[in-house]
């Protein structure tokens, strides 16, 4: 497989640790570690990188091997060993250049693994045994030495190419001259002395998920050098034991990159980034554990429980049948051999590598997880995603009778300090990318995600059962970039972002990102729109009721003499396909490039996606088209650059146009995800929920049947006898003699928010201590929302 950067850095650190140490017990085994504590671990670390003892005739490990030994056999036959070169491989040439000598390891590495794998063509042979000698011994004098000052990007110097280089040691120590593993030794040892600083700018401290991965270099540093003290440090930097704490990967952190108790993760300061490095840090921490455990040099924080956490916090609710969601990763987007399923394969990979070493709940509940991840996702089948050492784990778990899998989860998410909100359903899940002054709309940089503009503007990405390769399949070169679903936009034209060395973000100025939940079912978000570069703002607000989401539009505005949209969708249609369109029963044209504008629009069904529902009418606009796109032109970066092969998809496009330069303009649609034709059609006509308000003041919905009430206030007011003294969220649920209640201040700003509820209240049943109530039949809460950071806060009234 030809994975790149973070996926190959994971999966290789993802390989079955469950050989540990020698079985507790044995003499023999005792007095072996006793007298060498160092190579039981360097077996150990090898065993993680190759898989250990499989069965090739298994169909699923001898696709894996077929893979591991055409990549390397191609790489094999690809490598320069002449007098005169420049590089290894005449495509990463100079080989002084970090990006190339970064990538050049990743490949040696893969060679050495299929050198250190029974069953491959290059198993045991010495001839490329002396290969990767004479190529290390290159690399290592022609490119990443201890003498050289860092250039270019500091990943490759101080991650990518000695976590590579690292591997390959421990996969030919017992062959490596004493002289050629020093000088590796020594080269790791003076870019990355430690895990707790960045080597190129010593006043950073590492956090998150570059924390993890410099630990996990620094101990097989240590074990190559059997280096007592070095393990010491990499053991310690899990914890941030040098800076009592401050950032240890075992915490719930208030700011900054690191796992958040409501269960968000964000790295590189403000971006929401659970799908890439919060994964990485899922499979370096998890990794380092496992390396570690029995050994003098033993994981013990007790805070570890954080990580355990984690996985259903923080990972889980972003996994649809082992997809990862791309609302959560970041410039990833845009790498092409990164799809969604491969990260959601490296998650999977991750958890049940954890899962060894968790308790046994957490395991328990982690293996039935993934084995309905695994089970469910027929279109890219985890065992095409996944090395060796991944699926011997995989397989352990599918081949077990006494793990039954888990069923797709459901409930409502809001994850407020990253600004994403997910509602799940049965058959289907629908994520919302936010942004803020506090959370980057988008990061792009050293040339990736050129086309991520508005990515988090409200994006809405609706995942469905039955199509798992919505976004997975060529949607991000293919797509419309100006027509994201959710998003309200200046039509505008953008120039490529990122296009220059090093990274950097968005942070819009609005402080109106989030939402709240009640009863861990139905949900409220709404984002003030303040865009990049334009006059145009707008307020959106969205309403998630068991199987309807709710999508309200005000205020919308702008005065740059351009058009101003709202998309509704754009589905990826795939190739060669044309689902049926049917607005208010008729169907309509299935020609590429059909057009119309559909003035009196009240319902429409897009055949595999679900019903769309209009209640305030058109003009509604519809486009069929198929676009062509490459990769390279969201991605032209060193080592995750696309290709240029052009990619063809067919799309399904529905719109509301606002006109040009709109005033107070204002949109609505429902979400039917799922729905047949005619359960849309009934839904239009008896509207089970209701739009209260849409204005600039108030957007509120009601589900009578439900008997919930859901608003959010842009400033004080009233609807439908619920009234608040100031901005903020607000649901309320009436179920027999009780009421339940969720308040949120997703714009932080507010101190206190009272709130009269318009129902009778004798007393409060149950009540966060930050919820007071005034009784009466007009009763009153008072709510502190002040440093609450958005989050809900909850009561239950009689």
């Amino acid at each position: 497989m030809d994975l790149t950067r973070r996926q190959s850095l994971t999966l290789a650190g993802a390989g079955a640790a469950a050989a540990l140490l020698p079985v507790a017990g044995s003499a023999a085994a005792a007095d072996a570690a006793d007298a060498d504590p160092y190579e039981p671990l360097l077996a150990r670390a090898e065993q993680q990188l190759t898989g250990g003892p499989f069965d090739p005739n298994d169909p699923d490990f001898a696709a894996a091997l077929t893979a591991l030994d055409t990549q390397a056999a191609a790489w094999w036959g690809q490598l320069d060993t002449s007098a005169g070169r420049t590089a290894l491989w005449a495509d990463l040439s100079p080989a002084s250049d970090p990006g190339m000598f970064g990538q050049s390891y990743q490949r040696l590495r893969t060679l050495a693994t299929a050198w250190a794998t029974p069953g491959t063509s290059l198993s045991g042979d010495a001839a490329v045994l002396a290969g990767l000698l004479d190529a290390l011994r290159y690399v290592g004098t022609a490119g990443y030495r201890a003498d050289r000052s860092e250039s270019g990007n500091w990943w490759f110097w101080e991650i990518g190419a000695p976590r590579a280089l690292m591997d390959t040691c421990v996969l030919l120590r017992a062959h490596l001259p004493a002289e050629d593993l020093a000088a590796s030794v020594r080269t790791v040892a003076r870019f990355v002395p430690d895990a707790d600083r960045r080597t190129n700018s010593p006043t950073l401290a590492e956090t998150g998920a570059n924390r993890a991965d410099k630990a996990v270099i620094v101990a097989l540093r240590g074990l190559l050098a059997r280096d007592a003290a070095t393990l010491v440090l990499a053991r310690d930097a899990l914890s941030d034991v040098r800076d009592q704490g401050r950032n240890s990967l075992f915490q719930y952190v208030a700011s900054g990159d690191g796992f958040y108790a409501d269960g968000s993760f964000v790295q590189h300061g403000n971006v929401a980034y659970t799908g890439t490095y919060g994964s990485v840090l899922l499979g370096s921490a998890g990794q380092l554990i496992a390396l570690l455990a029995g050994s003098a040099w033993a994981v013990a924080d007790p805070a570890v429980s954080v990580l355990h956490e984690a996985v259903d916090r923080t990972f889980a609710p972003f996994l649809f049948d082992g997809v990862m969601m791309d609302a959560v990763r970041g410039r990833a987007i845009s790498r092409e051999r990164a799809r969604d399923h491969t990260d959601g394969a490296v998650t999977v990979s991750c958890i049940l590598q954890l899962a060894e070493g968790a308790p046994q709940s957490y395991a328990d509940r982690w293996r039935a997880a993934a084995k309905g991840w695994i089970l469910r996702n027929k279109e890219t089948p985890y065992t095409s995603l996944v090395g060796v050492p991944a699926l011997a784990r995989a397989k352990a778990v599918l081949d077990d009778p006494a793990v039954r899998p888990a069923q797709r989860s459901t409930g409502h998410f809001v994850l407020a300090d990253m600004d994403r909100v997910v509602h799940r359903r049965p058959g289907w899940a629908c994520a919302l990318s936010l942004s803020s002054k506090r959370i980057a709309a988008y990061e792009a940089g050293n040339g990736e995600n050129l086309h991520g503009w508005y990515t988090g503007d409200g994006m809405t990405y609706l995942y469905d059962g039955d199509d798992l390769d919505a976004f997975g399949d060529a949607f991000w070169p293919t797509v419309d970039p100006y027509r994201l679903p959710g998003t309200t936009v200046d039509t505008r034209s953008r120039t490529d972002l990122g296009t220059g060395g090093g990274t950097g973000t968005f942070r819009p100025a609005n402080a109106v990102a989030g939402g709240a939940v009640l009863d861990a079912r139905h949900g409220a978000a709404a984002m003030q729109l303040i865009a990049d570069g334009s006059t145009l703002r707008a307020k959106k607000a969205w309403f998630f009721v068991d199987n309807a989401v709710v999508a309200l539009g005000a205020d919308i505005t702008a005065s740059d003499g351009r058009t101003i949209e709202t998309v509704v969708e754009n589905r990826n249609l795939h190739g060669g396909t044309a689902p049926r369109l049917v607005v208010d029963g008729r169907p309509q044209p299935t020609t590429q490039g059909w057009s119309a504008s559909l003035p009196d629009a009240h319902w429409a069904h897009l055949e595999g996606t679900g019903g769309f529902v209009f209640p305030a009418g058109g003009p509604l606009h519809a486009l069929r088209e198929e676009r062509t796109g490459t990769w390279r032109a969201l991605n032209t970066g060193a080592d995750t650059g696309g290709s240029t092969t052009p990619v063809t998809r067919r799309y399904a496009t529905l719109w509301f146009d606002h006109g040009t330069s709109p005033s107070c303009a204002t949109y609505a649609y429902v979400l039917l995800p799922g729905a047949t034709a005619a359960a849309t059609a009934v839904w239009s006509r008896s509207r089970p929920m209701r739009i209260l308000a849409n204005d600039a003041t108030v957007q509120a919905v009601t589900a009578p049947r439900l008997g919930l009430l859901a608003a959010h206030f842009w400033t004080a007011g009233t609807v439908d006898g619920l009234r608040s003294d100031g901005p903020g969220t607000v649901l309320v649920r009436h179920d027999g003699r009780t009421w339940s209640v969720a308040v949120a201040d997703p714009g932080r700003t507010g101190t206190t928010l009272t709130v009269q509820l318009p129902f009778p209240v004798s007393r409060v049943v149950r009540a966060d201590d930050t919820v007071t109530l005034t009784p009466g039949r007009r009763p009153v809460l008072t709510v502190r929302v002040g440093g609450s950071r958005g989050h809900t806060h909850t009561a239950q009234l009689a």
